[in-house]
């Protein structure tokens, strides 16, 4: 039993190797906005990147020499891997934020953590007066982020064939689109690369400055949110800005293998998928009744399409988990009068879609949930020995087994555990409910939607909550709640 609770010596050494390995790309990745500073001429912020960058290559190279990878990596290991390297790369990531003297070390940690788990959230008081450099690097986390730290990981360096499959799945990935992980892998990599190409020129068209462009298409296909302005997508205040969002924000929400079945030309699997059925009668349904609300209380005038637009653009964010906004606080708990801002809290709370870029329970686990009630409620009126077909359609027919209804029925039950713990915590320091529980709901599934609760200025425990939650939800609870067993462990036999 000690045995599986511990880590190994060798284990821990091959985690350090890999984790150098991350610290070098990260080293490397820190250099591209020095570029950016030349280009629009902000050479204060050369500095903090050339120290940034210098600080992860040479922690980096220190860990790649001292610590061989001796052994194969277990699913423990790299579950244990995959939960620590986001605590590490955010720790490195705050840096340029920290040595530039824009923000507080905790408060870029925050901004750090909040751009490569793609939630949002942001440290910066005035988003308006953040130069081009370190709106750079913000859009830049999360387009990393929206990848996957080891995803990049994998697609670049050199691994063993077992090392690559168990880094692949602990950070939660379940599907393949390609025999060999390794292949899956670099596929996801053209596929995100071709996206942002694409979403770049779809901004373009739609009338984006080129920076801007590139800003918001790193942000919006990696679902994460960040924005140049503190009116967010609002301060362009165009239609067909919003559009392309949109189409941007469905894209990275979707799942990269059923998109990639699209790709190869059967596009008639979209229409059959679990998950798109899940995600668009969601968008459909909470449309209609948040229009409904906003028109019939005159949110936004008389005009019912001018209602529509506003009521699609936010549930299309909520439920991409990308964090765009259109409408804020307090109009958005305010004038959206109750039924709005709780859809919106509910369409967070189940998310995106599978192996996306997306957070959340996820699009996949709800439909699962749904067939299982009504498959449960079948059995009370079918005959005793009645064989029940138990599937599916998710790319292929996928076979529904008591295991995975328990396994996922586990991992809602746990999701909500930890959003009720986060709102009892935060309670203590804000009185208003209702914008606590959107707030958290917001953190807890990597959206970043704000109540305006979240703020340079709130309690250090806040913070620190808002942190765990974007980091327990970026990487699905499972792994984080193996490493903290056995941290637990690790310090009761000392």
């Amino acid at each position: 039993m000690q045995r599986v609770h511990r880590l190994s010596r060798r284990e821990v050494k091959t985690i350090l190797h890999y984790t150098g390995d991350v610290c070098m790309l990260l080293g490397v990745a820190m250099l591209i906005p020095i570029l950016v500073s030349l280009i629009y001429n902000e050479p204060l912020y050369i500095v903090p990147f050339l120290s940034s960058a210098a600080i992860s290559a040479v922690i980096g190279f220190t860990f790649v020499k001292l610590f061989k990878a001796e052994i194969k990596m277990t699913i423990k290991s790299a579950m244990v891997f995959s939960t620590a390297i986001w605590l590490i790369a955010c720790a490195l990531g705050a840096l340029p934020y920290f040595f530039s003297g824009d923000l507080s070390y905790l408060n870029a940690y925050f901004e750090a953590m909040s751009g490569f788990t793609t939630t949002g959230f942001s440290m910066f008081s005035n988003i308006d007066a953040i130069s081009y450099t370190i709106n750079f690097w913000r859009a830049f986390t999360q387009w990393i982020g929206g990848l996957g730290i080891i995803f990049l990981l994998l697609a670049i360096f050199r691994s063993t064939g077992a090392d690559v499959m168990r880094l692949y799945f602990a950070e939660g990935r379940e599907e393949r689109l390609r025999p060999s992980i390794k292949q899956s892998t670099r596929v996801v990599v053209y596929m995100y690369v071709s996206f942002t190409a694409i979403a770049i020129a779809l901004y373009l068209a739609a009338g984006m400055p080129v920076f801007d462009s590139i800003f918001h298409a790193f942000t919006t296909l990696s679902t994460g949110g960040f924005g140049m302005h503190n009116t967010s997508l609002l301060f362009y205040n165009s239609i067909w800005i919003e559009i392309a969002a949109m189409i941007i924000m469905i894209l990275g929400a979707t799942n990269y293998a059923l998109l990639y079945t699209i790709l190869k030309g059967n596009w008639r699997e979209y229409f059959r998928d679990i998950e798109t059925k899940v995600a668009f009668s969601l968008i459909v349904v909470s449309t209609i009744l948040v229009t409904f609300v906003l028109y019939n209380n005159h949110v936004y005038g008389n005009n019912l399409l001018l209602n529509f637009r506003f009521a699609l653009f936010q549930m299309v964010s909520a439920i991409s988990t990308t964090g765009l906004q259109t409408a804020f606080y307090p109009d958005i708990l305010s004038q959206w009068i109750g039924l709005g801002t709780f859809l919106l809290t509910i369409i967070m709370i189940i998310g995106a879609g599978s192996l996306s870029t997306g957070g959340g329970i996820k699009w996949l686990r709800l439909g699962v949930l749904l067939k299982g009630i009504s498959w449960q409620v079948k059995s009370f009126i079918l005959p005793g020995k009645a064989v029940m077909a138990k599937k599916v359609h998710h790319v292929t027919e996928l076979q529904i087994t008591d295991d995975v209804l328990r396994i996922t029925s586990a991992f809602v039950f746990t999701y909500l555990v930890i959003y009720i713990i986060s709102v009892i915590i935060t309670l203590i320091y804000y009185s208003d409910i209702s914008r606590v529980i959107f707030e958290v709901a917001s953190a807890l599934s990597n959206v970043g939607l704000s109540s305006g609760i979240m703020t340079p200025d709130s309690p250090v425990l806040v913070k620190i909550v808002f942190i765990i939650d974007f980091w327990m939800g970026r990487l699905e609870i499972w792994p984080v709640l193996l490493l903290i067993a056995i941290t637990i462990n690790n310090v009761i036999r000392r």
